[in-house]
Formats: C-alpha cells, sequence, structure tokens
C-alpha cells in the first residue's frame, strides 16, 4: 500500500530543518524500497515542509517509519499527516 506522508515544519524552523538535513537523507536512502518518492515542500522559496510517499505493508508501518525520521525525532514538524495514497499516472 502507498501512503503519503504530508509534514510541515514549525514556523521558523528552517535551521533545524538544515541541521537535520544529513540525517533525514542517510534515512530515507537507508529506507530502500519502503520510500518510493521524498521530497521538500516548498513555500516562498524555502523548505518548509515534506512529502514522502512511502511503500508499506500497512499504516502501522507508515507510523513507525514517520516515528524514526530524524526530522520528526529533532521536533521539526508542526503537523503530520499519513494518507493512503493511489499512483494513477507516472
Amino acid at each position: 500500500m502507498l501512503v503519503a506522508l504530508i509534514a510541515r515544519d514549525k514556523p521558523g524552523a528552517l535551521q533545524t530543518r538544515m541541521d537535520n538535513r544529513p540525517a533525514h537523507v542517510d534515512y530515507l536512502r537507508s529506507s530502500g524500497t519502503t520510500v518510493f518518492q521524498a521530497g521538500p515542500l516548498i513555500e516562498n522559496g524555502d523548505m518548509a515542509g515534506s512529502l514522502v510517499i512511502l511503500d508499506v505493508t500497512d499504516l502501522q508501518e507508515a507510523e513507525t517509519w514517520a516515528a524514526g525520521d530524524p526530522y520528526a525525532k529533532a521536533g521539526l514538524f508542526a503537523s503530520v499527516e499519513l494518507v493512503e495514497w493511489k499512483k494513477v499516472l507516472g
């Protein structure tokens, strides 16, 4: 099942994002086929959140993955939403 992780950064948290970005990218890369696609959300030219499409067996696996993200551990996000997603094109 594909799950979209949609996370919005806390206001003024760009430095927290930048400080934890190398660990976050390593986490994405080490996740193998679990991470289907990933990238930052951009607002006013700056990174302001994350969109990660996870290929998991169930929502619990997505929640576990999200909790292990270095960004989440650093307290970067104001909100995180996990929603089942269906690929139609691409």
